[in-house]
C-alpha cells in the first residue's frame, strides 16, 4: 500500500494536533513534518517533498496563499490543500489560482480533511460541500451574463475538477 506523505502548515499547535490525529489514524497517510507559519512550510515542502501539503490561508510570516505559490514553483507535483476558516469566493479563487486543488473550511474539517488528502493525491480535486455550493453559485451567475456561450464545455470543465469524494447534501 503506497503511503501518502503530507506536510501540515497551521499557525495554531492545537489544529496541527488535531490534523495529525485524524491523518495519523489512516493506514494509508503519514504525517512527514509541520510548519507554523508560511516560511517554514516552504522550507520543510522542499526539504521533506510530501505528496500533499494542507495549508492554513492566515499565517503569519507568509500567507497560505503566497507558500502554495512557492511550493508549486518548486514542486509542481505535491498537491496543496487549503485549510481556512473563510468560506467567500475571493479566498477561494486565489487558492485556486494559486495552486490548491482543494480547499476545506475548518468547521468541516475533520470530516473533509481525509477524503481532501487522498482526492487531491490522485490528482483530483477536493472542495468542502458548502465551497463546492459557492463554485457552482458562481458558475451559474457567469452563465446568466454570458448567455449560455461555452456553456456545456465549461460545465465539464469544472465537473471534472470536482472530487467525486464531494458530498452534496450538505
Amino acid at each position: 500500500m503506497r503511503k501518502i506523505k503530507v506536510l501540515l502548515a497551521d499557525d495554531h499547535k492545537m489544529i496541527r494536533a488535531g490534523l495529525r490525529l485524524v491523518l495519523e489514524q489512516q493506514p494509508d497517510v503519514t504525517v512527514a513534518g509541520e510548519a507554523d507559519d508560511g516560511r517554514q512550510a516552504v522550507a520543510l515542502a522542499q526539504e521533506l517533498k510530501p505528496d500533499v501539503v494542507v495549508l492554513d490561508i492566515g499565517m503569519p510570516s507568509l500567507n497560505g496563499i503566497e507558500a502554495a505559490l512557492q511550493i508549486k514553483q518548486a514542486l509542481p507535483e505535491t498537491a496543496i490543500v487549503m485549510l481556512s476558516m473563510h468560506s467567500d469566493e475571493g479566498y477561494i479563487l486565489r487558492a485556486l489560482r494559486a495552486g490548491a486543488a482543494g480547499y476545506i473550511l475548518k468547521d468541516s474539517a475533520e470530516a473533509d480533511l481525509v477524503g481532501a488528502v487522498r482526492a487531491v493525491a490522485d490528482g483530483k480535486s477536493f472542495f468542502s460541500p458548502k465551497v463546492s455550493r459557492i463554485l457552482l453559485e458562481d458558475y451559474m451567475r457567469k452563465l446568466r451574463k454570458t448567455g449560455g456561450q461555452g456553456a456545456a464545455l465549461a460545465w465539464r470543465t469544472i465537473i471534472g475538477k470536482i472530487s467525486a469524494a464531494v458530498d452534496w447534501r450538505d
